[in-house]
């Protein structure tokens, strides 16, 4: 099939676009009323050019629209292909192709395969790994599957701003946000009085409490609490102030801050809570 004088891959196409709804064939058959033997063919590229008439009723079941462009337009795809379709599609060890609805990933760590469960904490080393690792996987569950396609478009969205609206001198509020979306995570901190602290006049020294850094469940991990934790000792240095404080009670915590810089103290204070 040519549009304007270019050849087009007609089932690549489908495919793409049946990966970007989260369509199997079977269910992009149903809602096109194309047959999904028809459907499997055009993709396999069997049975000559398929009718066009066919074409967009599954185009328009898949959510996409079909676009014709006349000689001298300008026409361009990201990835080589229409609808950015990757020019090398992965293919499994028969040379098949994986469904194109499950996102095919490549394996670099354990971490990255769902039927990685006996390792603890993806700790093991290749060489103690007691089964066979594939070199590509995907994820059948679809909730997982549009869990990772939201967090890919939220970490590309992602905004960092200082908040300082409304705010005393001496609070620093810095946020994440994705654009169109709000806030998706925050750093919170405030000077403290070190004379107040040690008795002694020390005006020109400042420092920070850390508050807090607070990133959305579904977002964490991505680095968010890292850069906002960045942007905060960035401040600090155009500010002057040599030293920030925190104090964590989850192992978790501990190791955030400090892989972001932070060092354990000698001594550290109880943890402690008044009601009224």
């Amino acid at each position: 099939m040519a549009v304007g004088g270019d050849a087009i891959d007609v089932g690549a196409a489908l495919r793409d676009l049946r990966r970007r709804a989260d369509l199997s064939q079977r269910e992009l058959a149903e809602r096109s009323g194309v047959p999904k033997s028809t459907l499997a063919r055009i993709e396999a590229g069997k049975g000559g050019g398929p009718a066009f008439r066919t074409v967009a009723r599954l185009v328009a079941a898949a959510g996409g629209e079909l676009a014709l462009r006349l000689p001298g337009d300008e026409f361009s795809s990201a990835g080589g292909g229409l609808l950015g379709m990757p020019v090398d599609e992965p293919r499994d060890e028969a040379d098949r192709r994986y469904p194109a609805h499950l996102d095919v990933r490549r394996v670099r760590t354990l971490k990255d395969w769902p039927g990685a469960w006996w390792a603890h904490s993806y700790t093991l080393p290749e060489k103690l790994w007691p089964v066979k690792v594939p070199e590509l996987t995907y994820d059948l569950d679809r909730k997982r599957r549009d869990m990772r396609r939201w967090r890919s478009e939220a970490r590309a969205q992602l905004v960092f701003r200082r908040a300082s609206d409304g705010l005393p001198a001496t609070s620093w509020r810095f946020l994440a946000e994705v654009s169109g979306g709000g806030p998706v995570g925050e750093l919170r901190a405030h000077e403290r009085s070190v004379d107040l602290l040690l008795g002694e006049d020390l005006d020109d020294r400042r420092e920070l409490v850390l508050e807090g850094v607070v990133v959305a469940p579904g977002l964490r991990s991505l680095g968010i609490g890292r850069r906002l934790v960045e942007m905060l000792t960035e401040e600090m240095t155009r500010a002057g102030i040599r030293a920030a404080h925190a104090v964590a009670e989850l192992f978790g915590d501990v190791e955030f801050l400090l892989a972001c810089g932070f060092e354990l103290q000698a001594s550290r204070p109880a943890a402690l809570m008044l009601k009224v």
